[in-house]
């Protein structure tokens, strides 16, 4: 540079659109946008909140505002409801869930089940088989109705006494009935026809008896 010569003044700096749009570009790609934008979760939550801020905004035109304040009651009250209804009935789901064990043995039919089964085995002649099945349809049928409910390790002397105390009428019945199904299951003492079709009566009889009271054999 000489004496007395003005320095020349750097030309700012211009870019073209294209190089403006990718600078921009790269600008935004940087991770603290990222970090910076609302989430999902956050955009969902602000929509929801958004709603039940407009159902329940007072400065709605007209009757909207108290009127969907009411919808938004009503379809609450209705969900759990309809929740109550599904998912409120504990008694069902004990029905649903049977115990596997009952009486020393490992039982999942219904008393349904059992009973069509003890019938076939009847028609075999085989009555061992028919009366341990019979007496344990009419356990496995109180059971469903909530009655009397044997707990795995009951006995079936336990079951009669606690079944007794429901059915007092037919207590001595239920008392030959479980030494019936002792005498075959554990003694080996042949079953007969006729001590197959007297528990086959008994469970018919109870399944259409009110009960006195409800009780849990343990």
């Amino acid at each position: 540079m000489t004496a007395g010569t003005v320095p020349a003044q750097s030309a700012p700096l211009l870019l073209d659109p294209d190089d403006a749009r990718d600078l921009v570009r790269r600008e935004l790609e940087d991770p603290l946008y990222d970090a910076a934008e609302p989430t999902l979760l956050d955009r969902t939550a602000r929509a929801v909140g958004d709603f039940f801020a407009q159902l329940l905004n007072p400065d709605l035109s007209g009757a909207w505002g108290p009127a969907a304040a009411v919808v938004a009651t009503v379809v609450v009250v209705a969900v759990l409801g309809a929740a109550l209804l599904i998912w409120g009935r504990p008694r069902s789901s004990a029905r649903s869930r049977r115990p596997a064990e009952l009486f020393g043995a490992d039982e999942r039919r219904s008393a349904a089940m059992l009973r069509a089964d003890a019938a076939a085995a009847a028609a075999r002649g085989d009555w061992d088989g028919a009366i341990a099945q019979r007496f344990r349809a009419l356990a496995r049928g109180l059971a469903e109705r909530a009655i009397v409910d044997p707990s795995p390790g009951t006995t079936a002397q336990a079951f009669a006494r606690a079944a007794a105390r429901t059915f007092p009428a037919s207590a001595p019945d239920l008392a030959r009935a479980a030494t019936t199904f002792d005498d075959v299951r554990y003694l080996r003492r042949p079953g007969t026809r006729e001590l197959y079709e007297e528990i086959a009566r008994l469970d018919d009889v109870l399944v259409h008896t009110r009960p006195a009271s409800a009780e849990v054999a343990g």
